[in-house]
């Protein structure tokens, strides 16, 4: 990817994708408008999702999801909701309309110091910035995940040089996503008439506080519909900077942390490889190398310019 971005420092967006291969147009496209951008606005999640992951497709209601990463293993156990009076399991919560709302959440829990996020036109606007459709399936889609999102419950099983059991909902209560739904209509006043709140546990807040990534909001936009490229976007701006020397990283640990849904990991490669050229596309700074045995991660600049130095 450093040659993508090489090319279009050299001579120009339009000419690089004339010097790639039709099938790398895409990440050039990408590259070249995180370049370009010249404020950079800020997005934040949990450390723990730097680490492991969300499942990328569906899983069968009222099964939880276990996932190991590096030094930390997530368990998200789905809940209980009631539908014509009696209960009924849900699933856990997963793709990219999944982290989509955990980043909204988490990113304006931070800028605004509250556990207290607004929904409703607050949330679409966002979700619109950020190249998520807020119509027909699209939000079909963002209403059932945030729905997962606040009945699950999750465990980070931390070891290593962190120990610790960190457990947690995301937020108190469920969405009332009639208030989203109310926010997309183009009369203004009665969509703030439907603005609602939802809080953030105080366990995930408090995690959120004391362990945030930073992360660069056109990138979420940019790769907003790849859950697993945004999962490789998270995990180099977690782990890239705090590095102090070259880094490998075995096809066996990257299949065991990414490769969720994948049965062998001779399909997982091919996939791992295309959204990994879409996050380092979103990751201009990023110093990585594929290998035969796995990635070799080098220490590089933050992905957030502000975080230098």
């Amino acid at each position: 990817m450093a040659d993508i971005h090489h090319l279009i420092l050299m001579h120009g967006a339009e000419r690089a994708r004339e010097l790639v291969a039709p099938e790398q147009r895409r990440f050039v496209d990408i590259a070249a408008r995180m370049l370009a951008e010249e404020e950079q606005s800020i997005g934040i999640t949990y450390s723990g999702f730097a680490l492991t992951a969300l499942p990328h497709k569906a899983v069968p209601a009222g099964i939880k999801w276990e996932r190991p990463g590096n030094r930390v293993t997530m368990i998200v156990e789905p809940g209980h909701r009631l539908i014509n009076g009696k209960s009924q399991p849900t699933a856990v919560p997963f793709g990219a309309r999944a982290r989509m709302v955990l980043f909204y959440l988490q990113s304006e829990a931070i800028k605004r110091r509250t556990r207290e996020v607004v929904l409703g036109r607050s949330m679409n606007e966002w979700l619109s910035r950020m190249g998520v459709p807020v119509g027909g399936e699209s939000f079909k889609a963002v209403k059932e995940q945030a729905q997962r999102i606040s009945h699950c419950r999750l465990s980070f099983h931390w070891d290593g040089d962190i120990k610790g059991h960190v457990q947690f909902n995301v937020v108190d209560g469920a969405f009332d996503l009639g208030a989203f739904e109310a926010g997309r209509t183009r009369d203004c006043r009665q969509a703030t008439l439907w603005e609602e709140v939802v809080h953030l546990s105080e366990g995930f807040y408090k995690a959120l506080t004391e362990h945030p990534v930073p992360v660069r909001e056109l990138a979420l936009r940019e790769l907003s519909s790849q859950s697993m490229s945004l999962d490789l976007y998270v995990w180099l701006c977690y782990r890239l900077h705090h590095l102090k020397k070259p880094t490998p990283i075995s096809w066996e640990a990257l299949f065991s942390q990414f490769g969720g849904g994948f049965k062998e990991r001779k399909h997982f490669k091919p996939a791992f490889k295309t959204a990994l050229r879409a996050a380092l596309a979103a990751y201009p700074e990023a110093r990585v190398t594929d290998e035969p045995a796995g990635l070799i991660l080098y220490p590089s600049p933050p992905a957030i310019a502000k975080l230098a130095g």
